[in-house]
């Protein structure tokens, strides 16, 4: 029998009335050797829930490769919650959104099938591979079988997206049918029309939003418990844009509210975490909106664990839920002492990017798709003629390039763009375009977008063949040249013991970071996040190496913080 189920109105724990305070951990942004303390945080809180999507591509990059270890160890995620007196709402939505690279739906599946999120048999084929291998892990974790899980979600705001009832029933079906019997829920917005479509008879409807809390009441079919699944206390971070936050007093007054009205919730974000590497998602609204690598989400355990205001007020809020005394405030974390290294510049971009083997010859430029790449940068080349005073155009760009003739940055060039190139007299020249992914968009109809240059390159009319294209690795990546003003360069920092620090890159333009081999994101002098987090577990006592790969123009020192620096903020609520 389901721990969880819903009477009269009232969510119920094995039959007697019950509140979910729940929080949102994310166990693929956050180092695994920190998902205990970051649970330990969430219990004292006061939550007795943690609620974690499950990012199907962070286990599924290469079709048919599905890991479950190191950090893709959801199991050990799982059971860590139970151990630290936590129940779990799982949400293994095939689609997950999360500000997470293509709504978590792997790039390999999507640069195939356009139909995904349907019963398209095609779509519904590689979910069921994927459920083949993932349900069976969770059955046993229930509680039903003493385990913490007591709820697992269907599918994630689909009513914002689609109306195929078939593949909602599906998703329902094949859940139980793997031996899940908890509580089933879905998750959608405060809309009539979001809450119609993305409901499935089965699973408890349940809303998303920061605030609502009267709307949810009225959408709420008669006798359902009320729950929101996800109360945005805070928000995320596009690049070029500033800072979002939520006071405390805006989000306690929805907590309270909801509260009152006999409501249970989940703070989304309760610790908001790292997009580390590069899943970052995207949105659009007419421009590409890429995430920044920072998810810290203004949330009240922060990005390095550091607890804020809204952790001590939600630590009063939820206490009289609790019979026993909550468990005692976790000490703050540690940090390295502050430093300033100088960065050394080793390699240029077009040197480093050449010292790549040149491969897959073909007469159009190929899309990252098409030559089996998530996310990254490809490099495309090709010799041509260029007549004086020609116009180069880039059809289909996605997302951002750089645009080198015999060697020599032309330009760069944001999705779509075109430029005058003129070389006195005309001649044979070598055109050299070094394509970034910015982040795979993850809400909305364009999700599963390709990547790269989609259709071709132009010399006025006529289209410029005979393209190479280069994979830049993403680790053991050791290239050769001379160095220049963008390009590769590195820096020593030494330390003590390990501690968490904060990174910051004055000077530079737009970069990659791998500290010690791990990437650790992205940095970008748009903004507005200014620091990177580098978690103790990733740093070594003594040497340690860090490596920078600035596309456009590279600083001349790493700085070692204690305190993040996220931009200049602006209050936002959600809706």
């Amino acid at each position: 029998m389901a721990a969880l189920t819903w009477r009269d109105g009232s969510l119920l724990r094995d039959g007697k009335p019950y509140r979910m305070l729940s929080g949102s951990i994310h166990y693929f942004r956050v180092h695994p050797e920190q998902w205990e303390d970051r649970l330990r945080r969430l219990a004292a809180m006061g939550a007795n829930t943690v609620d974690t999507y499950v990012a199907w591509n962070f286990h599924e990059e290469v079709e048919g490769v599905r890991r479950f270890d190191g950090w893709r160890d959801l199991e050990r995620f799982i059971r860590l919650a139970g151990d630290v007196g936590l129940e779990v709402l799982l949400r293994p939505s095939p689609y997950i959104c999360a500000e997470w690279s293509n709504g978590g739906l792997p790039a390999w599946l999507t640069g195939r099938v356009r139909a995904v999120r349907t019963s398209d048999p095609a779509f519904l084929a590689a979910v069921d591979a994927w459920y083949d291998e993932l349900l069976p892990r969770m059955a046993p974790l229930q509680a039903v079988h003493g385990g913490p899980i007591v709820a697992v979600q269907v599918e994630n705001e689909y009513g914002s997206f689609g109306s195929d009832r078939a593949y909602l029933e599906h998703q329902r079906d094949a859940i139980r049918a793997h031996g899940i019997v908890e509580l089933l829920t879905t998750a959608d917005g405060i809309m009539a029309d979001m809450h119609h479509h993305g409901s499935v008879a089965g699973a408890l409807p349940t809303f998303t939003f920061g605030t609502g809390v009267a709307t949810a009441q009225r959408l709420a079919a008669p006798g359902t418990a009320l729950v929101c699944s996800e109360l945005w206390g805070g928000w995320f971070d596009h690049w070029g844009e500033r800072h979002h936050v939520r006071s405390r007093e805006s989000m306690m007054g929805t907590v309270d509210e909801l509260l009152t009205a006999g409501g249970s919730l989940s703070m989304y974000m309760a610790h908001g975490g790292t997009n580390f590497g590069l899943w970052n998602g995207a949105n659009w609204d007419g421009v590409l909106q890429p995430t920044v690598t920072s998810y810290d989400s203004d949330a009240p355990i922060g990005e390095d664990g550091t607890l804020g205001p809204k952790f001590h007020a939600l630590r009063a809020a939820f206490a009289p839920f609790h019979q026993r005394a909550l468990p005692a405030v976790p000490a703050a974390p540690r940090f390295q002492p502050e430093q300033t290294v100088p960065l050394t510049a080793e390699v240029a971009l077009v040197d480093a990017v050449r010292s790549i083997p040149a491969a897959h010859v073909h007469a159009m430029p190929l899309s990252f798709e098409d030559l089996g790449v998530s996310d990254g940068i490809v490099v495309y080349e090709s010799t041509t003629f260029i007549h004086e005073g020609a116009v180069l155009t880039i059809d289909g760009l996605h997302d951002r390039a750089g645009v080198f003739v015999d060697g020599e940055r032309i330009a760069t060039l944001a999705r779509d763009g075109q430029l005058s190139v003129s070389i006195p007299g005309g001649g044979v020249a070598v055109i050299t375009i070094v394509v970034e992914s910015l982040g795979r968009i993850n809400y909305g109809p364009l999700i599963g977008e390709r990547k790269g240059i989609l259709q071709g390159v132009r010399l006025g009319n006529r289209y410029v063949h005979g393209w190479t294209h280069r994979v830049l690795p993403l680790d053991g990546w050791q290239p050769s040249g001379v160095a220049g003003t963008d390009g590769v360069a590195s820096a020593i920092i030494e330390v003590a013991e390990p501690a968490d620090a904060w990174l910051a890159f004055p000077g530079g333009a737009k970069g990659m970071v791998w500290l010690n081999g791990f990437l650790l994101g992205r940095y970008w002098a748009v903004g507005p996040q200014v620091t990177l987090y580098a978690p103790a577990p990733l740093w070594r006592a003594g040497r340690n190496e860090l490596r920078v790969l600035d596309v456009d123009r590279l600083g001349d020192a790493i700085e070692v913080r204690q305190v993040p620096e996220f931009g200049e903020t602006e209050e936002f609520i959600g809706s």
